[in-house]
């Protein structure tokens, strides 16, 4: 018998694939659940919007301040995903998630009173430390609350965010656009409450027990010995640079060396963000295996060295040109970023052991925000920029070369899964 939550989801005859209903869940647990992350995104939309005109044009921190603030607190934070997610697994994952929303809630609050680089500083360390356990955390419900699903149901949660981000972006430019003190201060207000919010909604979740262990394994850390899963983690970990791809280099790219409109740059998240609603259901459909994973990772490493190569090229060509070259390469990334994120929750998932997932969702984590999140601005700023168009190129090469990596990585450790289980029937 299953000890998850929920059960695989069937679809009905006759409902139509684009429909409300196949994205909301049945009444229960994964209903709860996606009704709160849209919620709490929401919230975040509003404040990854606003934040650093926030930091800079109201409590006037120079930009390389709040940079170097967000960096310190980012290396330091990624220290809580492993043992906050190891708590999870021990004392149950709905109780410790309430927690962290609260305390996320109350460091909200305190970005309000930031005078200084010191305050600030500290209130982002303890911010991202909260932050890092509450998403391990997350991991580790989205799989017992999921159940045997659990890799489709998490597409559907990551098209939610993408929504809920969207409408957070929304209501944040009104207040950008007002750009007054207490504008900016209503939005970090929203999305203090949007945690409490999210926090009494999860309330309505069931206790979820914490699974047994072998007694062999009750200690701590297991995810840091796990050799085979930390090699596909650090491979996932590199790759998830590309998630910064559009953030960062191709804004600087179109502005300052191609002929492209300069509000197209607008369009390139406007085409990412539509795609990940509309697609990653659709796609997360197709890898359910761990094997699947693995060849969704070289299925991705493609696109990205395809859509690498069209956006190099924009410097070479005139605008209506580079503007075509700007939606194609846009379009063909977010397909690959689907593809990746697909083989990311499921090989995430599949590798770990069911009474230690939200631990090792922490160490999957510690390695994308290590490899994935914090080098990435330097990284890419060089290497597409000063880099010019054979940077483009060789990013591409980069993210090929991963994806190929990743499948005999993956089969490695799957066949370690295997082995471990014989090795524990034998007498």
């Amino acid at each position: 018998m299953s000890t998850e939550v929920g059960h695989p989801e069937e679809t009905p005859p006759g409902r139509p694939p684009g429909s409300l209903r196949k994205i909301l869940p049945e009444p229960g647990p994964r209903r709860i659940l996606m009704v709160a992350t849209f919620v709490d995104t929401i919230g975040g939309g509003m404040f990854l919007t606003s934040s650093v005109l926030y930091f800079t044009r109201v409590v006037h921190l120079p930009a390389e301040r709040v940079g170097l603030g967000l960096t310190l607190a980012g290396l330091i934070g990624v220290l809580a995903g492993v043992p906050l997610g190891e708590i999870a697994d021990r004392r149950g994952p709905r109780e410790v998630k309430l927690i962290l929303l609260v305390l996320l809630s109350l460091t909200m609050v305190g970005y309000v009173f930031v005078r200084g680089f010191l305050a600030f500083t500290l209130i982002a360390v303890f911010d991202l430390l909260v932050n890092t356990g509450a998403n391990a955390v997350r991991g580790g419900l989205i799989r017992r609350i999921g159940g045997e699903g659990a890799t489709a149901y998490r597409a559907k949660l990551r098209a939610t965010t993408n929504a809920g981000v969207a409408v957070g972006g929304l209501l944040a430019a009104i207040a950008i656009q007002a750009d007054t003190r207490l504008a900016y201060q209503v939005l970090i207000a929203g999305n203090a409450a949007s945690f409490l919010i999210s926090a009494a909604i999860l309330y309505r979740l069931p206790h979820l027990q914490p699974l047994v262990r072998p007694s062999r394994e009750a200690r701590w850390g297991r995810s840091v010995r796990d050799v085979p899963f930390n090699a596909w983690a650090i491979i996932n970990g590199l790759m998830s640079i590309q998630y910064q791809v559009l953030l960062i280099p191709l804004p600087l790219w179109i502005v300052g060396h191609t002929h492209a409109p300069r509000w197209s740059v607008a369009c390139c998240l406007l085409i990412n963000a539509t795609l990940c609603v509309l697609l990653q259901m659709r796609v997360g459909a197709r890898v359910t295996t761990i094997r699947q994973g693995g060849s969704a990772f070289r299925t991705a490493g493609l696109y990205f060295l395809t859509s690498s190569a069209a956006l190099g090229l924009l410097s070479a060509v005139p605008g209506w040109a580079a503007l075509l070259l700007v939606v194609l390469g846009c379009i063909v990334h977010t397909v690959g970023e689907l593809w990746h994120s697909s083989g990311q929750f499921t090989v995430g998932y599949g590798l770990a052991p069911a009474y230690a997932q939200s631990q090792y969702q922490g160490m999957q984590s510690l390695w994308t925000s290590l490899l994935g999140y914090s080098p990435a601005p330097a990284f890419l700023t060089l290497l597409c920029i000063d880099g010019g168009r054979n940077g483009w190129f060789a990013l591409g090469f980069f993210f090929a070369a991963l994806g190929c990596a990743a499948v005999p990585v993956t089969r490695w450790a799957e066949q370690s899964r295997a082995n471990a289980a014989r090795t524990a029937k034998a007498p």
